[in-house]
């Protein structure tokens, strides 16, 4: 018997590809068509389809392939689809356990959804998202096969964390007092809880105190309506706090005055584009200064005034949009955010204004070293609290000067320049310069509160400082130079706003 010779490739049957796209099943057959079929290029065709799927992660490769009378190639591709997906709550041992979040909850974290051709990468960011949630204490995903079929089970293996609530103290510093034995020493505690109802919803109530701040929170956080496809998250927020204010701070009488504000609101937000997130809210807020006995005061030593109604307070109704653009985090990556908030005149004696501010970070590497421009605004418009007009200076602001030192106006206009690079382990250098201007807007504030206390209205600032790279975010001690020759030292948690 003489061997039949290889047929001629004439056309091509795929079956089972349902992600693979079609066109690169052609490109891959396309230089032998017309050809003697080639048993060694058929392998290399079925090697680069399997690589396909395997640099997508997807679980997915050729299971057969025949070649037909009349040179026909018939393609049998297997594809994994998910068929079921089961969660399976573990303690810290391995063992079973009962789990405290509703299964639902969990499930519509997921991207992977029945029907679909399993992919690892995908399963990986599923993985990454349950864990950002902040009640789960590990994750991870066992796929197993589903019978006879091709399709797969995906089970959730799911450790969650101890306690899903508790109470918390700790301490930090405030860069907004730069005066006094205990300057800027501030002390914390929470009650809070993590997983509401098994929903992931957070409830958190606060306080801290420090030196002349106060501020007593209440915050209920659902990051994810019930029912919503979207996303939308509900923020309901009550607060109390006094803070000094950086307008019209450095009394000559050695009075201190803090500003009290009364706060309700509820906000929404969601994602709207891929890295693209936006707020939606309305927000009530009753102001009014006090001296340290708790006495309201309505005008402060230059009798500026420092409410805009001329009463002991101020009430105000804000809508406030905000959108906010975070790239990849590395180093060279972009941030940009822009928010409004506009006063409603629900009543005549409440303020109508209207604010706008924006802010912008750009980074740039170069080589070992990493350039970083960062650019912010704001106005005001309309019948605003005096003490609410733009500060311009300090740690994060214009460097080598006093918080607020520089000037305070309806309009402002900062910005930074950075490089920064690599000293040992977790530690690395910076070089800095920074410009600040009230765009000579500090006059149109009522009574002027920068001009009485000679604040320059711009000026810039430069020096040098370390990073450590923490938990909390970047560790910064700087020193800098200002425009006046004076220098100071800087410390601060976290990138530079």
């Amino acid at each position: 018997m003489e061997p039949e010779p290889n047929q001629e490739f004439q056309g091509l049957v795929c079956e089972g590809a349902n992600v693979l796209p079609s066109k690169f099943i052609e490109d891959a057959f396309r230089d032998g068509y017309g050809k003697v079929v080639n048993i060694r290029r058929l392998d290399e065709v079925i090697n680069s389809i399997n690589g396909w799927y395997m640099e997508r992660g997807l679980f997915g490769m050729v299971s057969g392939i025949e070649i037909l009378s009349g040179g026909v190639i018939r393609l049998q591709v297997s594809e994994a689809e998910v068929n079921n997906v089961t969660i399976r709550f573990l303690d810290r041992t391995g063992e079973p356990t009962v789990g405290k979040t509703r299964p639902e909850t969990i499930l519509r974290q997921l991207t992977t959804k029945k029907g679909q051709v399993y992919s690892m990468l995908q399963g990986k960011r599923d993985v990454d998202t349950l864990l950002t949630m902040g009640i789960m204490e590990d994750v991870s995903i066992i796929p197993q096969p589903a019978g006879d079929s091709n399709k797969i089970d995906l089970t959730l293996n799911i450790v969650e964390r101890k306690s899903g609530g508790g109470i918390s103290a700790g301490g930090g510093i405030s860069s907004g007092i730069t005066s006094g034995p205990l300057a800027g020493l501030i002390g914390s505690c929470a009650i809070y809880h993590k997983n509401l109802f098994g929903k992931n919803q957070k409830l958190n109530v606060s306080l801290e105190r420090g030196q002349i701040d106060s501020i007593f929170r209440i915050n209920y956080t659902d990051p994810w309506i019930e029912g919503d496809d979207t996303r939308t998250s509900r923020s309901i927020m009550i607060q109390n706090s006094r803070t000094p204010t950086l307008v019209h701070g450095n009394q000559p009488d050695s009075n201190s005055f803090t500003i009290g504000r009364v706060t309700a609101g509820i906000e929404y937000g969601r994602p709207f584009r891929p890295k693209w997130n936006g707020t939606l809210g309305v927000i009530f807020q009753r102001t009014g200064a006090h001296d340290d006995k708790g006495n309201p005061v309505i005008r402060d030593f230059y009798s500026s005034p420092l409410t805009a109604s001329g009463n002991t307070h101020d009430d105000m109704l804000l809508a406030k949009l905000e959108t906010v653009y975070t790239g990849s985090g590395d180093p060279g990556s972009s941030m940009f955010a822009f928010n409004m908030d506009q006063g409603i005149p629900v009543w005549p004696e409440w303020l109508f204004f209207n604010r706008v501010n924006a802010r912008a970070r750009k980074g740039l590497v170069l080589g070992l070293a990493c350039f970083h421009l960062s650019l912010s605004g704001g106005h005001v418009v309309g019948n605003f609290p005096p003490h609410e007009a733009f500060a311009i200076g300090g740690t994060n602001s214009v460097r080598g000067y006093e918080e607020g030192a520089v000037g305070s106006g309806r309009s402002c206009a900062v910005g930074c320049g950075e490089v920064s690079f690599p000293l040992t382990g977790p530690v690395e250098g910076v070089i800095f310069a920074d410009y600040g201007t009230d765009l000579g807007s500090g006059t149109t504030v009522p009574g002027d509160p920068a001009g009485v206390r000679r604040k320059p209205g711009s000026g810039y600032g430069y020096g040098l400082g370390i990073r450590v790279d923490s938990p909390l975010g970047p560790l910064r001690l700087e020193y800098a130079f200002n425009d006046q020759r004076k220098g100071r030292f800087h410390f601060g948690v976290g990138l530079r706003n």
